[in-house]
């Protein structure tokens, strides 16, 4: 248990260091009107927090920076929210005024303003695609041969597939068979489609279309769309400017993990619960974020969570401001989707 002069030892190194990026000393600490101690009893203080693992030794300076078990505690233990500024509001305000009606586009814009406001890295993973439903499909003949399959879904993801058109099968087969499919498929969950064509559609269509067989394989894989959320970023070389990554060989580990977006997709699906939520260092168990926190939120329609969206930055990010960022762009995303899908 933490004493508390310890408890504000700790927060005034933690909250130096995320301003200035320097270790901190006995004398840095003197010098803050918040602590009113000698300098030996900060000295003596400071052993002890280094002692207990909240803070460690740099080779570079006598100061002490926080280690992963400080941060921890600061995040769960010393904490205070910060306002946002007017400007920050406004910034935020103006993207959701916006006449946005596509989910892709809503999502790019979020994470675009929480890189703008953070000068972190921003992840936004977007909701599952097997949730869509069909809400429109397409087929334009580019040739004789070819034609581009546009699928569009309920929440405006859009999808083009270049697809063969067999030699049987004439233009007005074609108007025939996309009519048809419009008919029995649209509002159908896109999980569902490739099933739904096999053991109903095929029915109607071999009624009406003389060779809908050599096409129904084609407009099979073509509704085969794949259901993993996308995952949008902004700001990936925003890392660049912040003094733990001028190793060369800590941003080429970071930049290959971001790259590597497997890892990082399986990374952000364990953060699905609702609320803000933080790991810090080796805790996100990812190779190149060994130097690196991650605060991740959730946004929704109604109370049904739909994806996620966070903010990738050094361990000695800003905290409280990047939580409090995080926490409005998550909500009026939130409220956005919400009244999209209530007036639908």
């Amino acid at each position: 248990m933490l004493t508390d002069r310890q408890l504000l030892i700790l927060q005034v190194i933690i909250d130096d260091f995320i301003r200035y990026g320097q270790p901190v000393g006995s004398r840095t600490l003197a010098k803050k009107e918040k602590i009113t101690f000698s300098s030996a009893t900060i000295r003596n203080e400071m052993a002890d927090l280094e002692e207990l693992g909240y803070i460690e030794k740099t080779h570079i300076s006598s100061g002490r920076v926080p280690s992963e078990k400080g941060y921890r505690y600061y995040v769960d233990h010393l904490l205070s929210p910060q306002r946002l500024t007017q400007e920050d509001m406004n910034k935020i305000k103006s993207i959701f005024a916006e006449r946005i009606y596509e989910l892709e586009k809503l999502v790019q814009k979020s994470a675009q303003i929480l890189s703008d406001l953070t000068s972190y890295t921003s992840i936004v993973l977007g909701p599952a695609v097997k949730e869509n439903k069909l809400k429109r499909l397409q087929i334009i003949p580019l040739n004789k041969e070819t034609a581009v399959a546009i699928i569009v879904t309920d929440t405006g993801h859009v999808e083009n597939r270049v697809i063969t058109i067999p030699a049987a099968v004439n233009a007005s087969d074609l108007e025939k068979m996309v009519n048809i499919l419009n008919e029995r498929l649209v509002g159908v969950p896109l999980i569902d489609l490739k099933d739904k064509i096999y053991k109903e559609v095929a029915n109607v269509l071999r009624m009406h279309i003389y060779s809908y067989d050599s096409m129904l394989k084609t407009i099979g894989e073509t509704l085969d769309i794949p259901q993993e959320e996308k995952m949008f970023f902004a700001g990936k070389t925003n890392m660049l400017s912040q003094p733990e990554f001028s190793d060369i060989q800590k941003i080429r580990s970071l930049m290959a993990m971001i790259e590597q977006e497997k890892d990082f997709y399986r990374l952000l699906r364990k953060h699905r619960q609702k609320g803000i939520q933080i790991t810090i260092g080796r805790e996100n168990q990812l190779s190149g974020m060994e130097n690196c926190s991650l605060i991740t939120a959730t946004y929704s329609i109604g109370e049904e969570p739909l994806g996620t969206i966070a903010v990738l930055g050094p361990t000695r990010m800003e905290y409280s401001r990047v939580i409090t960022i995080l926490n409005r762009v998550a909500s009026d995303l939130s409220t956005v989707l919400t009244d999209w899908y209530q007036n639908d």
